[in-house]
């Protein structure tokens, strides 16, 4: 198996800068689900930002589980 490399983006939330790293694969499944709904990277990162309910968790794991979840939906159809 091969070591995944992270990919760093660094966005403004809350107005800071902040910076995010993520597996390529990861940032594609945003990418797309970004563009599915006609928004920018950086929005769809502020909205998920903005929902997490347990603020300990980090950016990049609500980011994953929020990719994740969003794959699991497209391929049931909801």
């Amino acid at each position: 198996m091969t070591g995944r490399h992270l990919l760093k983006r660094s966005f403004t939330l809350a107005g800071h800068r902040t910076s995010v790293a993520l597996e390529t694969e990861f940032w594609t499944a945003l990418e797309g689900l970004a563009a599915t709904r006609g928004i920018t990277l950086s929005a769809l990162v502020q909205q998920v930002d903005a929902a997490r309910t347990e603020p300990d968790l980090p950016l990049a794991s609500a980011l994953r589980v929020h990719a994740l979840v969003a794959s699991r939906q497209e391929r049931s159809g909801e």
